[in-house]
């Protein structure tokens, strides 16, 4: 069984969301002195730190550790949307939701 880099999964998932440490570690509730600790000194999480930073990720431990890349199976136009969503905060996608429940609706 290969070893899996944690450290290089939340830098791959900081880089495909265009976010910093420091919105990382604003979106886990980590401290970014602690959060930089981890990433440059590639200082191995605890779980409870880990938890939370896939919670400022808003995904689940599963998700962190899969390695299937489900981007894989994305049209371009979803990537790009996906790409834009993930560089929301929470007002904004509620607001952008909203505006695509719209959308649907108006379709219907």
């Amino acid at each position: 069984m290969a070893e899996f880099d944690v450290v290089a999964r939340i830098q791959e998932l900081c880089q495909s969301r265009s976010w910093t440490y420091y919105r990382l570690a604003k979106a886990s509730g980590i401290p970014y002195s602690t959060l930089s600790t981890m990433l440059h000194k590639t200082v191995v999480p605890s779980v409870p730190s880990l938890i939370k930073i896939c919670e400022g990720f808003d995904i689940t431990l599963a998700q962190f550790f899969s390695d299937q890349d489900e981007s894989a199976k994305l049209t371009v136009d979803q990537k790009d949307c996906l790409s834009k969503w993930n560089r929301l905060d929470e007002k904004s996608k509620a607001l952008a939701s909203a505006y695509m429940q719209g959308l649907m609706d108006r379709q219907e």
